[in-house]
């Protein structure tokens, strides 16, 4: 017996397939392209640099020589961009999704006077612009006296309202109410069944959370440029950007140019690296989590 439809199907599927694979093909090369150009560059010599191809190797393997060059030129300085970035962007990381786990299960499990308004207040952030937000948030927290402090790049950087809703809605599904109603049954307070129960449950959302945030906060260029005017509170972000000003200024030459793209790719390795050892717990859970 044969089966329905799988015969007049099947080229179409394949077209469609062949189709889908190309347009991912594309997506990945141009995904991976700039990627690939800044680890290219950065093994060339000051005196290739522009003088080859560049998306191809050229004479000398000179990554070393730029990676040393990057981290002793004006003191080491670069060394401590990218601490300030590793802390303003694990602070900022941990903190809003903490925060967005909380409220996040707060709309989620409590019925309080206006959760729908302030709820749909917090949906309604997500469509303006942050930079539209920028120079408000430094007149607060320059009458605050925290301008040009870390914690006028950390505290601006713990209000996720996108994370809010991800951990609404997953708090939501995977925490059932029967449970909570059980363990205030038993004696827990709310405290305690939202850090021993609830976050266990809602982990796999915390962790996307995590990471959303941690990318934006170590992608950060405009809000630490606006609010810190000291280079040694630079993250690498705003650091790499005056390397660039002044090589473009005329008074860096070459090899400032190199330092900048070594930079950059020294600046894109802890986020693949997040990526490789979270992404395995991410997706395994969020895919428990949906079966559930």
């Amino acid at each position: 017996m044969a089966m329905v439809g799988t015969a007049t199907n099947a080229p179409q599927m394949r077209r469609v397939r062949l189709v889908l694979t190309i347009v991912l093909t594309v997506f990945l090369v141009y995904s991976l392209l700039p990627l690939y150009y800044v680890f290219v560059s950065s093994t060339k010599a000051d005196g290739t640099l522009f003088a080859s191809f560049g998306l191809w190797f050229s004479g000398r393997f000179a990554l070393w020589d730029n990676l040393v060059l990057t981290f002793t030129y004006d003191n080491g300085i670069f060394a401590r961009w990218l601490w300030n970035t590793v802390w303003y962007s694990v602070v900022s990381a941990v903190g809003s999704a903490l925060f967005a786990t909380a409220a996040g299960y707060a709309f989620a499990k409590y019925d309080f006077f206006g959760r729908r308004a302030f709820f749909a207040l917090i949906l309604g952030s997500i469509m303006v612009p942050w930079t539209a937000l920028v120079i408000p948030t430094f007149l607060l927290l320059s009458n605050m006296g925290l301008v040009n402090t870390p914690w006028a790049v950390i505290l601006p950087s713990l209000t996720t309202p996108i994370g809010v809703y991800l951990m609404r809605v997953y708090a939501d599904s995977a925490v059932p109410d029967e449970l909570i109603d059980a363990a205030r049954i038993e004696g827990a307070g709310e405290f305690t069944i939202l850090t021993h129960i609830a976050f266990r449950l809602m982990v796999p959302a915390f962790i996307t959370v995590l990471l959303l945030s941690f990318v934006g906060a170590w992608n950060n260029y405009f809000l630490p440029l606006v609010m810190l005017s000291n280079d040694e509170l630079f993250p690498a972000t705003v650091g790499l950007s005056t390397w660039y000003s002044a090589a473009n200024g005329g008074s860096g030459a070459q090899a400032l140019f190199s330092m900048v793209l070594t930079g950059a790719l020294v600046t894109i390795l802890p986020i693949a690296v997040a990526f490789v050892f979270l992404q395995r717990f991410w997706q395994a859970d969020l895919g428990a989590g949906g079966v559930k």
